[in-house]
């Protein structure tokens, strides 16, 4: 992985964790030990799915720009059927909390996108490759 891309990763996971947290302590005060884990396991959801993108799309960036979509787009068809998959197989669960599960999951969703879209826009990265060769102006 890149600098860039590691920046980018911590940017999202560290305060991802964070809301994760106080999502588990809110779910415990409000729905007990199964809100806890119910949103607990919401959260480590999110954070295994999202670092496994990050972590993907940042390996096929090396290769081409075509690659690196393709891998982000492969990406996230396969994180939605993945979380189809997993809500199906536990929607008549009663281990945990259903609904501490999924506000945890949605805000924690949010919270890593907003953060990995702040770290993109800090980043500085050229989206013009300076060394380029123009064709028709010559070898000066």
């Amino acid at each position: 992985m890149q600098a860039n891309d590691v920046r980018v990763l911590k940017s999202a996971a560290i305060p991802t964790l964070v809301v994760g947290v106080a999502a588990v302590v809110v779910a415990l005060l409000t729905a007990g030990g199964k809100g806890a884990l119910g949103a607990a396991l919401g959260t480590l959801l999110v954070g295994v799915f999202f670092s496994i993108s990050v972590v993907a799309v940042s390996y096929a960036a090396r290769v081409s720009p075509q690659v690196m979509a393709i891998a982000a787009m492969v990406s996230y068809l396969v994180k939605v059927v993945v979380i189809m998959i997993v809500l199906n197989a536990f929607r008549d669960t009663t281990v945990w909390n259903t609904l501490a599960f999924a506000w945890s999951v949605v805000i924690c969703t949010l919270v890593w996108t907003g953060f990995e879209v702040r770290a993109f826009m800090k980043t500085k990265m050229l989206y013009v490759d300076p060394e380029a060769k123009v064709p028709g102006q010559g070898d000066s």
